[in-house]
């Protein structure tokens, strides 16, 4: 087929001819022109802005006080937080970025993953120096619990500006050093702890390998006892049994906890942390270490991801943390707990502090991107509902509340269940260890799920802006990846909760007494019955919803426990028994986290007295709730919904965020959250991208 061209009479053709060089003359003599006649603004670029534009402030009522609300999230140093949030926005090492007549800070990603490193050291230096995280083991013995949760505060501060720096800080301190005060014994403590705390020796976790990461047990580094030299001899026997991924050893760490195979008198005692030096006080890498660097990540790259192999490196035997099992100079082999499943576990508690980070540090990241995406909808404007009229705010379309205000609502209650899983971790005595466990492995997979989803909803419920690397939505989509598998693979951490659930059920069920673990007397009671109609009022009440989820769980446990059992009797092993009753852990985790998530959220709400934030706060509730119940299909699939009941489920959920919708700008600003860590969009995203003006030097493009 012949090409067909477009023809233009002459007339049109001079018409625009002379259209252009009429621009073509503006763009010349602009800067010695006065301002156009409303006739030439037709056909010049100007920096003027076309759109009616005013932030959200000027617009939106605030309800009920901010800072009221914002005591309520935090929990807990409020003045603290605030210092922190001063010291970096004022500090040039934060790389300050100006855009719409504002200042923010956030990490440059754009540099090289090494100078990264480098500039996350840099900031560490003069944090410490300012007095981030000061006395963090010597002030902590003496003042307890209340040192330990100003250090929390601190660590979430520092997450919201950059989870690097956050983890840089806490894997020495709160990782390393843990190790050190709760495995390590007197001489340990008083030869370390110091120094960790002053960041002069600088601890990694060489717990994961290659062949071996979630399998811990199945670990192949080897620790050697040789009662000749009164030494262990670490060794890495083959390429799988390579150290993998290993915060800060790259580069920085000085020392390393090494978790190996205790071989002595011919016997494998099973895992065991060691303490091994791997670089001297001028950063050379110790004789018989190999260290390499993994390379650039798809996120936390200013975090020094390392390889380290041992070939027969000699330590002294007083560097195995003896806390929980010794070996006597003649290569004895003592154990204080005699059941090596209850050691192994003993080995590994630990971690237990970084599940609680990385469980409220997911929701301060979630905060942050809800902060930006809200603001930015009460801003940005799209579309006309009637003729010629003026366009909508996206927050005021009921489709832009429902990707939102439930995502809002599930950030509100996992706040309050996050101050309490910090209280509880920081004032645990040793017979709620086990719920503290449960709780915190429930929490960080399902909290750091739930930001993950809304930090990719925040990222498209702003556009092409959501892109834009200093609105920094799509780098905190990429940083915060990470969290789903660091501290624990979600996958199996939901499969432990589950796993410790079900024993604790069939434990009570054997020997015919009450349910006592993990929030689980409710199941002492009769099961909950949800009426036949479910009204707007019964759907609201607290009442319902916390009985609506006990029953989902109470349920789900039982299917759980009969499946299990139903495989063990076909000849299955129980660890293979609950793995091919997967999808019903899964779902059994979920409901296991969100009753207690809804439940300690009623516990705050009720200590609120009356007025506007309780009255807030009752909607917040309700939507957390009606939205668990609405997107988990065991509610209708085990017949505990009707169609019409979850029809009347579906509408509440709209009619709340409707009545959520005046409260938005409130419920972001009580985040506390400085507006320098929030994004240009969340703020005059007109200003930020208006065109720049000839009157400032800058030269307008040449094409129109």
């Amino acid at each position: 087929m012949a090409p067909q061209f477009r023809h233009h009479d002459s007339q049109t053709g001079a018409a625009t001819a002379t259209r252009r060089a009429q621009i073509l003359t503006n763009h010349l003599v602009l800067h010695n022109q006065p301002p156009p006649s409303s006739q030439q603004n037709q056909t010049t670029l100007t920096s003027n802005v076309c759109l009616s534009y005013s932030p959200p402030e000027l617009s939106e009522t605030i309800s009920f006080d901010t800072k009221e609300m914002r005591r309520l999230l935090d929990g807990h140093h409020i003045a603290e937080r605030d210092w922190l949030f001063g010291l970096i926005e004022r500090n040039e090492l934060f790389n300050p970025v100006r855009k719409g007549g504002k200042v923010y800070v956030m990490p440059d990603v754009n540099q090289p993953f090494q100078q990264q490193r480098e500039m996350n050291m840099r900031r560490i230096k003069y944090l410490l120096h300012k007095g981030v995280h000061q006395g963090f083991y010597t002030e902590a013995a003496e003042s307890g619990a209340e040192a330990y949760m100003r250090n929390l505060a601190l660590q979430e501060v520092l997450r919201t500006y950059d989870l690097t720096l956050g983890i840089q800080m806490a894997v020495p301190l709160f990782l390393w050093g843990s190790y050190i005060k709760f495995l390590g014994t007197k001489h340990h403590q008083e030869k370390w702890l110091k120094a960790i705390e002053n960041y002069e020796v600088i601890g990694c976790i060489a717990m994961s390998e290659l062949g071996h990461g979630s399998n811990l047990q199945a670990t192949e580094t080897v620790a050697t006892y040789d009662s000749s030299t009164e030494e262990f001899v670490v060794n890495t026997p083959c390429e799988s049994a390579q150290k993998h991924m290993i915060g800060l050893a790259a580069n920085f760490a000085t020392h390393a906890l090494v978790f190996a195979q205790l071989h002595t008198n011919g016997r494998n005692q099973g895992l065991h942390g060691f303490v091994v030096q791997i670089r001297d006080a001028n950063g050379k890498i110790c004789p018989n270490i190999r260290i390499a660097d993994c390379g650039p990540k798809n996120g936390l790259n200013g975090i020094d991801n390392g390889q380290i192999w041992f070939d027969n490196v000699r330590i002294p035997r007083e560097n195995l943390l003896n806390g929980v099992a010794d070996v006597l100079p003649d290569g004895r082999y003592v154990a204080k707990i005699k059941d090596p499943r209850e050691r192994h576990g003993q080995q590994i508690a630990p971690l237990t502090i970084g599940r609680v980070i990385v469980s409220t540090s997911s929701i301060y990241k979630t905060k942050v991107s809800l902060a930006i995406a809200i603001r930015y909808a009460l801003s940005r404007r799209a579309f006309s509902v009637t003729p010629n009229g003026p366009e909508v705010l996206l927050l005021d379309y009921p489709s832009h509340q429902r990707r939102l205000l439930p995502l809002l609502a599930k950030t509100y209650a996992m706040s309050f269940a996050g101050n309490w899983l910090k209280v509880t971790f920081t004032k645990r005595e040793p017979q709620s260890y086990k719920a503290v466990v449960a709780f915190s492995v429930a929490f960080k997979a399902i909290f750091s799920w739930h930001s993950m989803r809304t930090l990719q909803e925040c990222r498209e419920a702003c556009g092409a802006q959501g892109m834009m690397a200093h609105n920094r939505l799509g780098l905190m989509v990429a940083e915060s990846d990470g969290q789903l598998t660091y501290e624990g693979d979600n996958n199996l951490l939901i499969l432990q909760v589950s796993r410790m659930v079900l024993s604790e059920f069939l434990a009570a069920k054997k020997h015919n007494r009450a349910l006592l673990e993990f929030g689980l007397e409710h199941m002492n009671e009769p099961s909950p019955v949800i009426p036949p109609q479910l009204s707007s009022s019964i759907l609201r009440s607290s009442q319902f919803q916390i009985a609506a989820l006990r029953l989902r769980e109470r349920d789900l446990l039982h299917r759980f426990a009969s499946e299990v059992s139903n495989h063990q009797f076909r000849g299955e092993t129980r660890d293979h028994a609950i793995n091919l009753a997967y999808h019903l852990y899964k779902e059994l985790s979920k409901a296991f986290t969100e009753r207690m998530v809804l439940q300690l959220t009623i516990e705050a709400e009720e200590g609120i007295p009356a007025g506007p934030i309780k009255d807030v706060l009752a909607l917040v509730r309700s939507l957390y709730a009606l939205i668990c119940i609405e997107e988990d299909d065991t509610f209708m699939r085990y017949g505990h919904l009707s169609a019409e009941n979850a029809a009347a489920v579906r509408e509440e959920v709209t009619k709340l965020c409707s009545e959520l919708r005046p409260h938005a700008l409130a419920l972001v600003s009580s985040f506390g959250i400085p507006d320098s860590f929030l994004a240009p969009i969340a703020f005059d995203w007109v200003e930020a991208y208006s065109r720049p003006s000839v009157s400032e030097g800058h030269e307008l493009p040449f094409f129109c």
